[in-house]
This record gives C-alpha cells, sequence and structure tokens, in this order.
C-alpha cells in the first residue's frame, strides 16, 4: 500500500487519533479475551525511523500531506460507510448449563455492526453478535431498518451471513482486500457503531500479524482439552470499544482487509490492542456460509506447539531449528493414516514438565513453517477437505515427507467418541466420508515467498515477486532438472537461511507470485506431466523443463 508511506511523517500528529472499535455481543455485550480465554502473545515489533526530524525541517510539506490525508479518509468515509450496518438483536437472557433456553426466560437486546456483502441482501457480521438471536434488525446508513435471518454461521472463526430483503433497501457491497498483503505499520480504518454510535470511522495501524484467537465453536474443544484457533489474526494498536464488532477493518484504498473481533483489556474497553479477522479467511468462509449455510474446516488431526531453542536441544537438535511440534496424534486422522508420531518423552523447560521427541513439521507443500501457527494458517487460508498435501518433517533428527489428505473437522463429541473407542470404551465410530484424492504430482521443493527484503539481499529489484526456493529434495524431479539453492546465509526472523538460489517467477506461462501460487500449479498436474519454469537465476532468465513424478510414499 504504497500511498501509506506519503503519510509516515504524519505519525507523531496522529497518535491521539489512533482509534478501532471492536465488539458487542449479548451478555456480556463485548468480547475479551480474558472472557474468551488466553490469546498468544507473539510479538512482532515495527522498526521505524523517527518522523520528528522530518516534519521539523519541512513543516510545509507535512502540512500538505495532512490535508491530503484528510481528504484521502473523507473519500474513504463515503463510500464505504455506505456498506457497514448496525445490527440489533433479541435474545433469550436465561440459559441453562445444559445449552437449553430456560422457559419463560427474558429478553435482552444486544448489537454489533455488520457490512453488505452483495446485492442479493446478504450481511457478513461475527457469529457472537447474531448467535441465539430470536429477532435480528439491521439499520443501513440512510436510517432504513429492515429484519434479517441467519442464513448461516461458523462459531469455529466467528463468522455469520444475516440476510435482508434486497428489495427493501439500496445495497452497496464492500470491495473486498487481500490480507495476506498487509504489513506491520500500515495504516489502516475501522467503520462500525461503538457504543452503538452508527457509522463512526476511527483510525489506526497495523501493530502486529499473525496472531492466534481462540475458536469459540462446540467442534472448538478437541479431546485433549485444548481449542482449535482461528489463526492469522490482524492486531492493531488503535483503541477497542464494544459495538464494532463484525464491522470493517480498510486499507486507505477502502479495501476489506479484516473483521474486527475482539479485544485485549481487563476493562472490557480500549487498552489498545484488538483483532481482527483477516479478508483471507473472510473470502473463503463466507461463500460456502451462503450456499451451504455452515463451513467445513479442514483437519490433520494433531495437537502440538511451536519447537523452541529449549526443546529443540532437549531433543539433541540444533537450538535455532524451528518447526511445528506433534505432541498427539488424534487416532483415526489423517495424520494417524500417514504414519506421524506423537511425543513421548517427558523434560522439564523453565521448571514445567512437557512432551518431546514427536515429529517436527518444517513444511507443507513446500512453505516453511517455522511455527504452529504456520500450519494452521496454511491450513485456513489454502486448505481444503479431500485435499492431499506434502509435509516436510524431521524425525529423529532425519528428514522424511509424508503426504496425507485432509478430513473434515470433528465435532467435540466425535473426537471424544474417538479417544473412548482407543481406550477400550463401547462408542461408535467418528463417521469418516472424506474422499481419496487422485494421485497429485510432485516437483520437491521447499522455498518460501521473495520479500522485498530478500529481494534486495539477492541485489534483485525490491518489487520483485517469486518463489524463492531453500531445498531441492535429492532425487526429486526438480533435482533432475537442475533448481539450484542458494548458498549465501541470510537472517531472517531470528534465523539463518540460504538465499541466493533460483527464484520461479512463471511456471507454465502463468505467474507466481508466491510459493501457494507454484503449489496450486503443480497441485493440478499429474505424475508424468512436463512443468516449464521461468526462473531467476543470478539475476538472469532462464527456462527449465521439469518432468513431474508421483510423491513419495509414506
Amino acid at each position: 500500500m504504497r500511498k501509506g508511506v506519503r503519510y509516515f511523517v504524519l505519525i507523531v500528529f496522529l497518535i491521539g487519533l489512533l482509534s478501532l472499535a471492536a465488539c458487542s455481543a449479548v451478555l456480556p455485550a463485548a468480547t475479551t479475551l480474558a472472557e474468551r480465554t488466553a490469546l498468544e502473545r507473539q510479538t512482532a515489533p515495527a522498526v521505524v525511523e523517527s518522523a520528528q526530524e522530518t516534519v521539523t525541517a519541512r513543516p510545509a510539506a507535512a502540512a500538505l500531506l495532512a490535508g491530503d490525508l484528510e481528504g484521502r479518509l473523507q473519500e474513504i468515509y463515503a463510500a464505504a460507510n455506505l456498506s457497514v450496518v448496525n445490527i440489533q438483536v433479541l435474545v433469550q437472557a436465561g440459559v441453562s448449563t445444559g445449552g437449553q433456553t430456560i422457559p419463560g426466560a427474558p429478553m435482552a437486546q444486544g448489537e454489533g455492526s455488520g457490512f453488505v456483502w452483495d446485492r442479493q441482501g446478504h450481511i457478513v457480521t461475527n457469529n457472537h453478535v447474531v448467535a441465539g438471536a430470536q429477532r435480528i434488525a439491521v439499520t443501513f446508513a440512510d436510517g432504513t431498518t429492515v429484519p434479517a435471518t441467519v442464513v448461516g454461521a461458523d462459531p469455529d472463526s466467528d463468522l455469520a451471513v444475516i440476510k435482508v430483503d434486497p428489495t427493501a433497501v439500496k445495497l452497496q457491497p464492500v470491495t473486498v482486500g487481500d490480507s495476506t498483503q498487509v504489513k506491520v505499520g500500515q495504516f489502516v480504518v475501522a467503520i462500525g457503531n461503538p457504543f452503538g454510535l452508527e457509522g463512526s470511522m476511527t483510525f489506526g495501524i497495523v501493530s502486529a500479524l499473525g496472531r492466534s484467537l481462540p475458536a469459540g465453536g462446540e467442534s472448538a474443544l478437541t479431546s485433549q482439552g485444548s481449542t482449535y484457533t482461528i489463526p492469522d489474526i490482524i492486531q492493531t494498536d488503535a483503541p477497542v470499544n464494544p459495538g464494532n464488532s463484525g464491522g470493517v477493518l480498510l486499507d486507505l484504498n477502502g479495501n476489506l482487509i479484516g473483521v474486527p473481533s475482539a479485544i485485549e483489556s481487563p476493562v472490557r474497553a480500549s487498552s489498545g490492542v484488538g483483532f481482527a479477522i483477516p479478508s483471507a479467511i473472510v473470502k473463503k468462509v463466507v461463500p460456502e456460509l451462503i450456499q451451504n449455510g455452515k463451513y467445513v474446516h479442514p483437519w490433520i488431526g494433531i495437537s502440538g506447539g511451536t519447537l523452541t531453542s529449549d526443546l529443540a536441544k532437549a531433543m539433541g537438535l540444533a537450538a535455532t531449528q524451528r518447526g511445528a511440534l506433534v505432541v498427539d496424534v488424534v487416532k483415526g486422522s489423517p495424520a494417524d493414516n500417514a504414519g506421524l508420531i506423537g511425543s513421548t518423552r517427558q523434560v522439564t523447560v523453565d521448571g514445567r514438565t512437557v512432551r518431546v521427541g514427536g515429529d517436527i513439521i518444517t513444511a507443507i507443500e513446500g512453505q516453511a513453517v517455522r511455527r504452529f501457527e504456520d500450519l494452521v494458517t496454511y491450513l485456513a487460508r489454502y486448505g481444503k477437505v479431500g485435499q492431499t498435501v506434502e509435509l516436510t518433517l524431521l524425525r529423529d533428527g532425519k528428514e522424511t515427507r509424508v503426504s496425507l489428505t485432509l478430513a473434515a473437522r470433528p465435532t467435540a463429541q466425535q473426537e471424544t467418541q474417538a479417544r473412548r473407542s482407543e481406550q477400550g470404551q463401547p462408542q461408535q465410530p467418528i463417521p469418516r466420508s472424506t474422499p481419496q484424492a487422485a494421485a497429485s504430482a510432485w516437483l520437491g521443493v521447499v522455498g518460501i515467498d521473495l520479500t522485498p527484503e530478500i529481494a534486495r539481499a539477492m541485489n534483485l529489484d525490491a518489487a520483485q515477486k517469486g518463489a524463492l526456493l531453500l531445498e531441492v529434495v535429492p532425487g526429486s524431479p526438480a533435482d533432475k532438472a537442475g533448481l539450484k539453492v542458494g548458498t549465501q546465509d541470510y537472517r531472517l526472523e531470528g534465523r539463518t537461511i540460504k538465499v541466493g538460489g533460483d527464484v520461479v517467477v512463471r511456471a507454465d506461462g502463468k505467474e507466481v507470485a508466491s510459493m501457494q501460487d507454484l503449489a496450486q500449479i503443480v497441485r493440478a498436474k499429474r505424475p508424468g506431466d512436463s512443468l516449464s519454469l521461468t526462473v531467476l537465476r543470478d539475476g538472469k532468465e532462464l527456462s527449465i523443463t521439469v518432468e513431474l513424478a508421483a510423491r513419495p510414499g509414506n
């Protein structure tokens, strides 16, 4: 988002303006992380240069940019506010511990925000805004209020779709952007209804990326007692207040990049840390809710955590080794069928007993996995039920690869039945109807997206996009075709990687801007097919033809 750079010198003027609103559910009126379980804290501080010198040296330019920014914000509001709605709900207040409504219980009101998805009357909001609603009313920017009904809901992503009569009001859909391109430090705008104040716009920056929120659905609690999470969450340092749940988080082009959903606050009000569900998940879940009323999450069937330096040393690995450590493997799951191994050995780290020794997932479909959240994020962004994926593992210090077919995420009840069955208790087996995918092609590489920083380190144009190869599997189709990896050390997020290798920029004539682009093209192939690659090697384009093979056996 290039325009945001022009406004960087305004940061010292805008500190007091940073504000964002979050959620207003019913009983209680806001959702906080303290109420939804503790949020894992992973810091990703933005490194910024001081803007004070620029402002002091060029006050006239700063004033000009300030006026320019004001105009842009006004344009965003004028366009996007027409898409944002206020949602009022009426729910029955009394609920028994079994989840059943108590007869005769009083009714309670709540409210939140939403936004127009299409001209057919579909409105997107947070699931916790409309969960349990007996009646729903939607108020548009022009003051028109119409009734709505729930079309579909997914508690595990905290998204829901409601519908109004499309002939009753003029509908202005939002423009959905790409949250995968969002950067820390980027300016963002939120429009919603904090404290019921309809049509309020607030302004802030993205303060971190890749956070996780605990999912809220019945299927969220696993048989191990842990919870599923919503990954890839956008964090903003802007204030967050009740009422904006389900609203819009926009970039300075007015595109939707997130849906405000939760706050971190000891007082259930603004404390400067807010969280939004990324548009990448919204774009994947919402169409399914409209078509089927529900969303089926892809599932591997493991629980675990990030391999830290202490855990790596406890397993006899280099302290710099990272990945997703497998702790438990659910019986009958895709991971179990693929032969993944959980942790069986206990060690003490910082006074806590933890389990180690299991498989360490270091890549999925060629995309590096450094944290457990990287694995979950991949599944949320790209995974589909029935899709076969390749995992790169460290097992007993040696690298291996396995393929598994993603299944539908079971409910907590289904997982519990499987656990009891494993322990010899009579239970019905978990329903499993996931079809096995046809044999897919294999290239045999591991890589990462080429970032501007890495591109500059390789003496390439910072705007260059592509998939940088970090590893070529010996004996693989990529190896036989002569694809190369680099030898130059580069520090990336606390680890050392090798850069300078081949950068895939096109495959079969299609642009490749990321590892995901490359993986999708390969996935559409079959063993024995040819793949024409255009790579950058030492700054020069080179054409290479690869004959793809079948994935190696487990």
